[in-house]
């Protein structure tokens, strides 16, 4: 098997630390491997593998040569750099929205929707965090025809970067101890409260972050346009993991049973539903690890073929440096750079 040259692009953020620690977790092999960022931190240091590598700035010559770029440095620079990648022949893997909803470029879940890949034309969108989790829940069960969902999430602050994680943190202790606190990352206080707007609000009512799970859902398990969904994204004073109340109406009948059967044989996932000895799956459960953790499974009472259930991931695995690595392995397994 082919080893390609392998960029990380914006390696020196949150997510770009841990696609560094996932590459070597899952034994990427690679014949070389750089480490990118903007102006502001090239020059500093990161140890990979037991070697010390030197960030370099990105700029369009930088990728010459390269294969693989993973990339989590915003949608300003994705769409800078994308261009510049594909021209040198190589393929990104984008953790932006910036290429998400383009017809010809796949958005995928590893293990979910693979064979998506074969039709990328050098660009490969990773789904929003919260897709993410839900994709590996839902798409074992695709198959009893699912006709509406519902889904209402409670995110981590780790989902909006570094300065979101240090703001919870100073806030809460202002708050304890009776001082007074500026928040800048979020529009309401994050300490001791629920704020229910993730991103900017769109002219229907829902935010941004809601319409991804929307739209992004329809794409990913390619499900009609007539396939009802809502969403409702609100931000928890967490740190890491992000929590999903899933409710599903299906076409055809499935009880709680045949659910749970199905999830604890599907890749990626995990139960943990036994509710009267108090076993369900929290945000602890999730932080640093793989899978998607599923429970609280029950019959929908509202819906006909009604299923509800609870799912928690690590946000910042999943639902974004854990998947782009896991592309990137399925790109060069199936010899598509």
């Amino acid at each position: 098997m082919k080893k390609p040259r392998i960029a990380i692009l914006g390696a020196t953020g949150v997510v770009g630390r841990e696609i560094t620690k996932i590459t070597e977790e899952l034994g990427i092999e690679f014949e070389d491997i750089k480490f990118l960022s903007s102006a502001r931190s090239a020059g500093s240091k990161i140890t990979f593998k037991g070697k010390e590598y030197t960030v370099e700035e990105a700029k369009p010559e930088v990728f010459d040569g390269i294969n693989i770029v993973m990339a989590s440095a915003g949608g300003s620079t994705s769409q800078k750099f994308a261009p510049e990648i594909v021209k040198r022949g190589g393929v990104i893997i984008d953790n932006s929205s910036a290429f998400r909803m383009e017809k010809d470029v796949p958005l995928v879940i590893a293990g979910v929707n693979d064979e998506d890949l074969r039709r990328h034309k050098g660009i490969i969108a990773n789904p929003n965090c919260s897709t993410s989790q839900l994709m590996l829940v839902l798409e074992p069960l695709k198959k009893f025809g699912i006709k509406r969902l519902i889904v209402s999430t409670y995110q981590a602050v780790s989902g909006a970067g570094l300065a979101a994680i240090n703001e919870l943190r100073e806030d809460t202790i202002a708050n304890l101890e009776g001082k007074s606190f500026e928040n800048k990352c979020f529009k309401k206080p994050i300490s001791f409260n629920v704020i229910p707007q993730i991103d900017v609000f769109c002219d229907n009512g829902y935010t941004k972050e809601e319409m991804k799970v929307v739209n992004e859902t329809r794409k990913i398990l390619h499900l009609d346009e007539s396939t009802k969904i809502s969403c409702t994204a609100a931000r928890v004073p967490v740190f890491n993991g992000h929590s999903e109340a899933v409710d599903i109406e299906f076409e055809k009948n499935i009880t709680p049973d045949e659910v749970r059967e199905i999830l604890k044989n599907s890749y990626g996932v995990k139960v943990i539903d036994n509710p009267e000895n108090y076993e369900y799956p929290t945000t602890r459960d999730a932080s640093g690890v793989n899978p998607v953790f599923a429970g609280r499974i029950r019959k929908n009472l509202a819906f006909d073929n009604g299923i509800s259930l609870w799912c928690v991931a690590d946000n910042l695995r999943i639902g974004a440096a854990l998947n782009t690595v896991r592309i990137c392995k399925r790109v060069i397994e199936m010899g598509l750079f």
